[in-house]
């Protein structure tokens, strides 16, 4: 019983080589953005250690870092209490140089199989997977991010 609720958990796993469903999210200022092929590299934080590991690799990088290396940052915030995500997490995001795609529901990050407590890294071309790595550092993920050309 238990192994047939975690089925459709698996089902939603991309493998290398397939496209990605398109998706919309909206950031952290309330503008909505959609995957589409112009997006080479997407990290997905799926815990508030992952989101922190994303933040401290960002420390201070100017403002259009991610954008110029074509890189979006999808943040799962479904666990989070939305009381505490609206009076007090998303607030605080909105002084981050940097937008953050809100998965507040659950519907894109669960996607992505990935550990919670790291960063996946998603290579794409064209929206298709070419491969997938994994950060549990930030000094790791800032220098992928450092080799990724703008």
């Amino acid at each position: 019983m238990l192994l047939l609720g975690c089925v459709p958990l698996l089902a939603h796993a991309v493998e290398v080589g397939e496209r990605l469903a398109p998706w919309t999210l909206l950031d952290q200022f309330d503008r909505a953005y959609s995957l589409d092929g112009q997006t080479r590299t997407l990290l997905v934080a799926r815990s508030m250690d992952g989101a922190k590991l994303v933040n401290a690799a960002l420390q201070d990088r100017p403002a259009g870092y991610l954008e110029a290396r074509h890189t979006v940052f999808v943040a799962d915030i479904q666990r989070m209490p939305a009381v505490i995500a609206k009076m007090f997490a998303v607030p605080a995001m909105r002084d981050y140089g940097y937008r953050i795609m809100l998965d507040r529901d659950g519907r894109v990050a669960p996607r992505y199989a990935g550990a919670v407590d790291k960063v996946l890294w998603l290579q794409l071309d064209d929206g298709r997977l070419v491969a997938q790595r994994e950060y549990g550092t930030a000094a790791e993920l800032r220098a992928a991010l450092e080799q990724a050309q703008p």
